[in-house]
């Protein structure tokens, strides 16, 4: 049934249909060419559905969403300029440091894409920065989200492979902190090649206490998340509830910027993310049924063991197969399907499943920028008004240092340490 549903899932794929939707008729064919009841796949639809952790997705999402509605972008935008503005090529510097900083708010790359590139592409097309280049920092410098707490991504893994998302967050602010530093130091080597002009914030230090004082408590989100979960108060889901009323205190009561307009529009931007998430979930569900039922995560461990004798020869062909597969699906998918494939070989090489997680979303992470199907690569070229491949080519050195960062994850077990 495997290999039937394999087929199908790729044909589907190579027709253009959601993936979702191929995971679905691929699993549903290999059960009809098999004579198995097709009430297996409504059962496996609704089975994860029923999970508690999963409301913290949602819930998660929604946080980040309320935050983006006002002016926080503007503050944080401002801070990354007082801190980095006076380097040279200043406005690239604050794309990074606005997507760590970010990161901490909304956990997802493509929301990190889409918001800090309408603030700042435009207005660094304006000073001269070439659009490519501009389209190539805010595609890779945004998948720093996905490292840095509440990260979607990780939430999922934990779930799919049984693995603490507490330790996996704790576990993913160190990556997303050299991720940022190596981006950082690309752009400026970039801009002094390209004599790229500084940026900095109108008012100076001057302006440090109030643009610092409004920001603070959005920016102390994550350390609320990280806090609450590490010292044991309340549940990934818990605290996810808890995020959502800190934002609607901040927005509300703090900035004053939230409006009813505002709050509906972060309503409906959370149910249309969570509705696809949630779909890609239901979806993989059947795929995790079937490959179980036939033993086909053993059998893989047992295979990849016996016919590669070294634990890093095996974490070298896992990670060509993520960088391949992540160029084609987009980073929920690809994690829920790997997930619990990789998950038995790394066990079987005696490798820590958080430190595998971490691998995972960075490597994949690399395919939100990378053609054909890259989320963030689109969206960025699509702010910027520029083609694909002038975009690509200015991504050159930022795929160079995040299969660094990647190769120091793969190997060095201390990165992850929770």
């Amino acid at each position: 049934m495997t290999s039937t549903m394999i087929a199908v899932f790729f044909a589907l794929m190579a027709l253009a249909v959601p993936v979702a939707h191929a995971m679905l008729g691929g699993t549903a064919f290999a059960l009809w060419m098999e004579g198995r009841p097709m009430a297996v796949i409504a059962q496996r639809l609704y089975s994860p559905t029923q999970s508690f952790p999963m409301l913290a997705v949602p819930f998660f999402i929604l946080a980040g969403s309320l935050m983006m509605q006002g002016r926080f972008g503007e503050y944080l935008v401002n801070i990354a300029r007082l801190f980095v503005g006076n380097l040279r090529g200043g406005l690239g510097q604050v794309s990074v440091i606005g997507s760590v900083m970010f990161g901490g708010v909304s956990g997802s790359a493509v929301a990190d894409a889409t918001a800090m590139g309408n603030a700042l592409i435009p207005v660094q097309k304006k000073a001269g920065y070439p659009g490519g280049f501009a389209a190539a920092v805010n595609a890779s410098s945004s998948t720093i989200s996905v490292l840095i707490p509440p990260s979607i991504p990780l939430i999922l893994y934990g779930l799919v492979a049984n693995v603490s998302i507490i330790d996996l967050f704790v576990a993913g602010i160190l990556p997303g902190m050299m991720l940022g530093l190596g981006m950082f130091a690309c752009v400026w080597w970039v801009a002094r090649r390209k004599d790229l002009p500084r940026s900095p914030l109108p008012g100076g230090f001057r302006a440090f206490r109030s643009q610092l004082l409004m920001a603070i408590p959005a920016l102390l989100m994550p350390v609320f998340i990280i806090g609450t979960l590490r010292f044991g108060v309340a549940t990934p889901t818990e605290v996810s509830v808890m995020a959502v009323a800190y934002a609607l205190v901040v927005c509300g009561l703090i900035y004053r910027d939230l409006t009813w307009r505002g709050a509906w529009n972060a309503s409906v931007e959370t149910a249309m993310m969570t509705a696809a998430v949630m779909l890609i979930i239901m979806a993989s569900s059947t795929i995790q049924w079937l490959l179980t039922a036939e033993q086909v995560p053993q059998n893989l461990a047992l295979w990849v063991t016996g016919t590669l004798s070294e634990p890093w020869m095996i974490i070298l062909a896992l990670n060509l197969v993520m960088l391949v597969v992540g160029a084609f699906l987009d980073l929920p998918a690809a994690v829920l399907l790997l997930g619990p494939l990789f998950v038995g070989i790394g066990q079987a090489i005696g490798m820590d499943p958080v430190q595998l997680g971490l691998m995972m979303v960075v490597n994949l992470s690399i395919g939100l920028y990378t053609p054909p199907v890259g989320t963030t690569l689109f969206i960025s070229a699509g702010i910027a008004k520029v083609g694909i491949g002038e975009t690509v080519r200015a991504l050159v050195p930022f795929y160079l240092v995040a299969l660094f960062v990647l190769m120091l994850i793969s190997y060095v077990p201390a990165l992850t340490i929770y």
